[in-house]
């Protein structure tokens, strides 16, 4: 079935994860997008782990493949004036142009936003950076490992009697994407219905506080500062994460109203310790929450996590099981919805991607393609999307404008 994006063309400047997650929602539902990399300054992701068979090489990153199925590779150097020409003609030929560099590189290499609507007055240029376009602070450049921290991320998650435990990897480079991808969307109707293109300027760090909202709004009508609280919420209890039969086996467990409660009781067999006046209302399970915690995870410490998940969501308490990156893979849920799909690619070899996240019924999307090597593609996009005639193309090949 021909992809929602189907007859949309993108060139791809962008790197790492925000930007290449967005135009990967983008390859996925039919868009034809083409990275410009280069070999002289690699996409750093290209050499980041896990590394097939722990052997370092650029075109053997699963971590770089994720993010990157579905497009195409032209290797080319920006800084010879015969490649940023060709990057030009890449322009023309696009409806969107997606980079994630620090505010001002695209300009420094003659392709602004200005450049490029001179090019193809209905471009759409998608910028993703740190903090905007700008601003006091929007030269700052970095990764969203450490925006996680700017964000208020880290202020936030851990334990109150230890160090704090930041979120797993660069949070914020999965938020922006999600963002990303709907605006370019929007941006798309836009000149389908006015004919006139747009330059998008998506701050991470701007996306991310929407995730804080509650809390800031907390804030804002109560003065109340959140802070770390490990897996507890003030509007529930037992609330946490806890220790079934294994190693480093674990299962969720949230219980929120009385109804929950009542719930949860009768799922563990209703223990004498459940009757007991200290735990009658969420205000004493608040109180004695420790107490709490320790005799819910006696029970759980007896079962499997699998066992501990099933019981509770028998009696429609709200429990889940905590895997792990191997478990995952074999969760019948995810397989059921077919979420991995297996893609060769020639270095990697077979290879197992994270799929589409949401089915639309009529365009539901699909991977077909693994992610490609660096400039794999280069004498296909000159050649057939470009047309440029062959001796052109070994002219430059020999000029060393491609690499």
């Amino acid at each position: 079935m021909r992809g929602v994006f189907q007859g949309i063309r993108v060139a791809d400047f962008s790197w790492v994860i925000t930007g290449p997650l967005t135009t990967a929602y983008l390859a996925d539902h039919g868009a034809e997008v083409v990275r410009i990399e280069s070999s002289v300054v690699p996409d750093g992701l290209r050499t980041s782990p896990r590394l097939k068979d722990e052997v370092a090489g650029i075109d053997r990153s699963a971590y770089f493949a994720n993010y990157n199925r579905n497009k195409c590779s032209i290797a080319l150097d920006l800084k010879n004036p015969k490649g940023l020409e060709i990057a030009r003609r890449l322009v023309a030929w696009a409806d969107v142009v997606a980079e994630n560099f620090t505010p001002g590189v695209m300009a420094r290499l003659g392709l602004g936003y200005d450049i490029l609507k001179s090019i193809n007055p209905g471009i759409i240029m998608y910028s993703t950076c740190m903090q905007g376009q700008n601003g006091p602070h929007s030269s700052h450049p970095g990764f969203g490992s450490s925006l996680v921290g700017l964000a208020g991320f880290t202020h936030l998650t851990g334990w109150t009697d230890r160090e704090l435990a930041e979120p797993y990897g660069a949070y914020t480079d999965v938020i922006a994407p999600r963002f990303g991808a709907a605006a370019i969307a929007a941006a798309l109707d836009y000149r389908r219905r006015t004919g006139k293109g747009v330059h998008l300027d998506l701050s991470q760090l701007e996306a991310a506080v929407t995730f804080l909202s509650p809390l800031l709004l907390d804030y804002q009508a109560n003065r109340r500062i959140a802070g770390r609280n490990g897996n507890r919420s003030p509007r529930g209890a037992p609330h946490g994460v806890y220790r079934c039969r294994g190693d480093e086996s674990w299962c969720a467990i949230a219980v929120f109203t009385e109804q929950d409660w009542g719930l949860f009781c009768r799922a563990i067999g209703q223990p004498h310790w459940t009757r007991e006046q200290r735990f009658a209302t969420l205000a004493d399970r608040k109180a004695h929450e420790d107490d709490l915690d320790s005799l819910v995870e006696q029970w759980t410490r007896q079962r499997e996590a699998e066992e501990v998940m099933r019981l509770l969501q028998a009696q429609g308490v709200e429990a889940g099981k905590v895997h792990d990156t191997q478990s995952v893979h074999g969760d019948e849920q995810l397989e059921h919805r077919h979420h991995f799909w297996s893609l060769e690619h020639p270095d990697i070899g077979p290879h197992r991607y994270d799929g589409i996240s949401f089915t639309m019924s009529r365009t539901p999307g699909e991977l077909r393609t693994a992610a490609p090597r660096l400039g794999e593609h280069t004498e296909w996009v000159c050649t057939r999307i470009l047309g440029m005639p062959d001796a052109e193309f070994v002219q430059l090949l020999e000029e060393g404008v491609f690499r």
